[in-house]
């Protein structure tokens, strides 16, 4: 069987856009989650394992929400997952978010450390680094009806425009799979979080890849 770790932020935990301005975020039910799309369409000889959370950054640390940090939580989740075929990777989001006043380009610079901490680890078979599956995070829409989240990332659809030739230059450097999921999907009601449709477009895509990258014969 081959382990494939999904990394990610709330469009990988499930965030249901619709509960953004409810007391607590609701979650798409397992089955509708991209990452549960990903397994049924993977099959057995594939385990899919979720790592997604609410607000996760690539490497910065929100003075506001703790423990938000991919770079501080990826080791262990490395470790601990072990052995791991596949990692696919979707974060940079929030790092748009105005608390942290970053680039684009410095956004992929926070994934090109992430993805070399995978890289360069032992979490794979025989102690030699997993295979790396990077996904650029989809637009980021206007949300003009929410004025705070507005106000949390502002200019951030017109920023999440250029993560595609970052993030695709970035893959090419490693010569590791990637997949741009602009062209695939776009966010629901909250202009950053996807319906149950997107998630089950991009859970399809990312399984296309995932195939590609390991061959369920191989």
């Amino acid at each position: 069987m081959k382990n494939v770790l999904c990394f990610g932020d709330s469009n990988t935990w499930g965030f249901i856009p619709e509960s953004i301005t409810a007391p607590h975020p609701a979650r798409h039910p397992h089955d509708v989650r991209w990452t549960g799309v990903l397994a049924r369409e993977l099959g057995q000889s594939f385990r899919v394992i979720e790592e997604g959370q609410n607000g996760r950054t690539t490497v910065h640390e929100d003075p506001f929400a703790p423990a938000r940090s991919g770079r501080a939580v990826l080791p262990a989740l490395l470790e601990s997952h072990k052995p791991l075929d596949l990692v696919v990777m979707m974060l940079g989001t929030n790092d748009l978010k105005s608390v942290f006043g970053v680039s684009p380009g410095e956004i992929a610079a926070g994934v090109r450390i992430l993805a070399q901490m995978i890289l360069s680890s032992d979490a794979g078979r025989a102690a030699r680094p997993p295979r790396l599956l990077l996904l650029c995070p989809p637009v980021i829409g206007l949300h003009l009806h929410l004025p705070d989240l507005a106000a949390k990332f502002p200019n951030a659809q017109a920023l999440s425009r250029e993560l595609p030739r970052h993030y695709e230059a970035l893959a090419s450097s490693f010569g590791c799979g990637y997949l741009n999921t602009q062209p695939l999907v776009s966010p629901g009601s909250d202009g950053i979080h996807l319906d149950a449709s997107s998630h089950v477009t991009l859970g399809k895509a990312v399984a296309i890849a995932v195939k590609s990258l390991l061959p369920p014969d191989a």
